[in-house]
């Protein structure tokens, strides 16, 4: 599974750290690649063209970015895999998505 997850980040960012317990939690290995803001990597540019920011995970070698994002992504596409992050119940669902956020 590692060769389909990778995560592209800077270890001090609460948006990578999140993502990584996330992926932790669901038990899912992937690969970390350390960025470096002052010589991103080509990998890191054509995965974030827009913002050419970290965070990235890549999927598949398909790019998604975002934290907030990334976590729904991992729930959904992961959803039988335990813990759930994003419930069911729709207000649970809402206070969730708020924590998500940050």
């Amino acid at each position: 599974m590692a060769d389909d997850l990778k995560v592209l980040g800077l270890w001090t960012s609460p948006f990578v750290i999140r993502v990584r317990i996330m992926l932790n939690l669901k038990g899912l290995a992937y690969e970390y690649a350390e960025e470096d803001l002052g010589n991103k990597s080509a990998l890191l540019l054509s995965s974030n063209p827009v913002h050419k920011t970290v965070l990235v995970l890549l999927h598949a070698g398909r790019p998604v970015n975002k934290s907030q994002i990334i976590l729904q992504y991992i729930d959904k596409v992961w959803a039988g895999t335990r813990p759930t992050v994003l419930r069911c119940d729709p207000y649970k669902h809402a206070v969730t998505r708020f924590w998500v956020a940050g």
